[in-house]
């Protein structure tokens, strides 16, 4: 079958993956919201996607967190998203390649996000380990000077620990001599490296929904998708301009909660799964026809 010519308008509403997909998705956002306040429980801290080098990572968060989402336009828009795309690529892939796919695109979204985060925070990494190795006055006011500490009144009793060690840093740039104040600045940028680890938690199904669009724009480039349901545009183009948009937002708009470079990630293990699968299949018609 020629996926160029493949009109995916016959489909039915809802291919078995997608439903359940879409359902997994919902139950999970609803027991977040029960959960968290009737029983106080962070679900996110637990099934989100922490870093690999902090004490609340888990491996099995790797799948948890593609069903976690943090608001309800961020699962509206994502399922929204499954329903369009998924939809097509299920009836044409079938229920076990694409669910294959969806899953392997939502692990590479979030490796590609964290190899990123790796070289982002290793300098960071690198300033308070070389104050906690060897401390002085001159490495530890080269860290604060450098360094924005990610710590709120909302952190609980860490913050308190926090106001103590700006009142310690004080007392150092006054007394660099002063013994108990710099053991207590050494165990507070020791404890503040676990709570740094600890604080970007992925969550979402964007990277592998990213991983669909890719797909949908390879395997049918010229359907029209309609951007804001008015603007007609191919959908090669829609893609192309979608991932242009993630790679910049990903250098130049850092700040904010959007893991860009997960989304880059989804559409780039989608990339590669799909060439290896036309390869595979290449070769194997060669073989049938040898």
């Amino acid at each position: 079958m020629s996926y160029e010519r493949y009109s995916p308008s016959g489909f039915g509403f809802l291919p078995p993956v997608v439903k359940n997909l879409i359902i997994i998705n919902g139950l999970f956002f609803l027991a977040t919201l029960v959960l968290g306040n009737v029983l106080h429980l962070d679900l996110t801290d637990y099934l989100g996607l922490h870093y690999f080098a902090s004490l609340k990572f888990a491996p099995y968060q790797f799948i948890t967190y593609m069903f976690m989402h943090g608001s309800f336009s961020h699962i509206f828009f994502n399922m929204f998203a499954l329903w369009m795309f998924g939809s097509v690529l299920e009836q044409v892939w079938g229920p076990k390649k694409f669910l294959l796919y969806y899953i392997i695109t939502g692990i590479g979204a979030a490796l590609v996000h964290y190899m990123v985060f790796y070289f982002q925070i290793t300098p960071v990494l690198q300033s308070m380990d070389a104050f906690i190795s060897n401390p002085d006055l001159v490495t530890l006011q080269q860290f604060v000077s450098n360094h924005q500490f990610s710590v709120s009144d909302s952190s609980g009793d860490f913050y308190q620990a926090f106001e103590n060690f700006k009142l310690n840093y004080v007392t150092l740039q006054q007394d660099p001599g002063n013994v108990q104040a710099m053991q207590d600045s050494i165990n507070f940028i020791s404890a503040y490296r676990e709570h740094f680890l600890s604080l970007p938690v992925v969550v979402g199904a964007s990277g592998a929904i990213y991983g669909l669009l890719l797909a949908f724009g390879m395997l049918f480039p010229n359907s029209l998708i309609y951007l804001y349901l008015f603007i007609p545009m191919k959908a090669k183009w829609f893609v192309i301009i979608f991932g242009a948009i993630e790679l910049f937002s990903g250098f130049y708009n850092q700040g904010g909660n959007i893991a860009h470079f997960a989304h880059l990630g989804g559409m780039i293990f989608g990339f590669l799964l799909i060439m290896y699968w036309k390869k595979k299949s290449g070769n194997q018609r060669r073989n049938y026809m040898e």
